[in-house]
């Protein structure tokens, strides 16, 4: 098997996965329980939860577990909108948001929100002089992802939060699920961002919200003590103690991985420039773990099983798009329909290899050669 699909999930490390599993089975008690296997439970809970701040040089009370970062976004933004509405009730965000996001926006339109979508540039990145023009007085949140999750885009987040620190009033929110884990963070301008265990060799089913300390949200899931007044529900300890792990391992030698997937990453372009109808979406502003091609006149599902044949597994849009609509991310970006409907998302990773690379170009190439005829006919 070759997996090339690590922007939409990763496999779970096996340190982090022990760890899961020693948990479950040694630590049984609730953390909220006040017997001793309660606190033994709480104890290793807060070894875990300091290790994550001090990874992420914050606070440990900034940290709010969730079950994903698709939880984090709209806790994130409807927290924000539905506390501080007295405020304003103005929106600035992009048309390259992961879905998670994009749909809060329409459904916060609907409930009398005022939604203003950032110009991007041609090269994929806000237009940082847009984005002054449209806040206003009402302007009471920006939420910019921070590395797009269709082409990895990576957006200069550092200087969009040192603008917005001119306007007290409004919450820098980012999404940064496709970022943690592959390019150092800095959450100094930042008031809340989201990310996901799954994504950095974690399990399914936890993610986190970092949200700076005198921020108030109101609460989406409501019940009895947790870690966070913000988050009902009982901790889920073994969770929370993989994803300390995850995040501390995605943090060993991350200039070297980032080198290295970069290396992959320009092999991989350099040989799919070679053919005639591939046509390369993915810029210098992106992230080597994402590679976006289209392969113009033949439909993005059709190559991605025509791959599938060969035991290679990409992905059309990101894992949570309609495979049906196209893709807002590269209409927004290149208006041209063609080429949105033909895109491939290529992600890799510090742990693919060499060899692995080699297959799929071998394999890309025999199913080239197969779908040629209609890519000449439909140009």
């Amino acid at each position: 098997m070759i997996y090339l699909d690590y922007s939409a999930t990763t496999p779970v490390d096996l340190e982090v996965l022990s760890s899961f599993a020693l948990v479950s089975k040694e630590y049984i008690g609730n953390p909220n329980s006040l017997h001793r296997l309660g606190i033994d439970s709480s104890a290793l809970m807060n070894n875990a939860i300091e290790q994550m701040a001090s990874l992420l040089n914050v606070k440990k009370e900034s940290l709010i577990f969730t079950s994903g970062a698709t939880e984090s976004n709209n806790l994130a933004i409807k927290g924000i909108c539905n506390k501080y509405q007295n405020r304003g009730r103005h929106i600035i965000t992009s048309k390259l948001e992961h879905s998670s996001v994009a749909e809060v926006m329409k459904h916060l339109s609907t409930l009398g929100f005022d939604i203003s979508y950032v110009n991007i540039l041609d090269s994929g990145i806000i237009d940082i002089e847009h984005l002054k023009e449209l806040i206003r007085d009402d302007t009471i949140l920006v939420s910019i992802c921070h590395v797009n999750s269709e082409l990895g885009i990576m957006q200069p987040i550092n200087v969009i939060g040192d603008i917005l620190k001119q306007y007290p009033k409004i919450f820098f929110h980012v999404d940064g699920t496709q970022a943690i884990g592959k390019i150092k963070v800095d959450l100094t301008n930042i008031d809340l961002y989201s990310s996901s265990a799954h994504k950095i060799y974690g399990l399914k089913g936890i993610g986190l919200l970092y949200k700076k300390e005198k921020i108030v949200l109101e609460n989406l899931i409501h019940g009895g003590k947790s870690l966070s007044v913000h988050r009902a529900g009982t901790p889920p300890l073994p969770l929370i103690v993989s994803f300390s792990k995850a995040l501390r391992l995605s943090m060993v030698d991350i200039d070297d991985r980032y080198n290295y997937v970069l290396r992959l990453n320009n092999l991989l372009k350099e040989k799919l420039l070679k053919y005639k109808y591939v046509t390369i979406n993915s810029n210098d502003k992106c992230i080597p773990h994402i590679l976006n091609i289209s392969l113009l006149g033949v439909k993005s599902e059709t190559l991605m099983h025509a791959l599938e044949k060969h035991d290679v597994y990409v992905s059309a849009q990101s894992a949570c798009s309609n495979i049906n609509e196209i893709s807002i991310t590269l209409m927004a970006i290149y208006n041209d329909e063609k080429r949105a409907l033909s895109s491939i998302r290529i992600s890799i990773s510090h742990i693919t290899t060499m060899e692995e690379v080699e297959l799929f170009l071998k394999y890309f190439d025999i199913e080239y050669k197969t779908l040629e005829f209609m890519m000449g006919e439909r140009i």
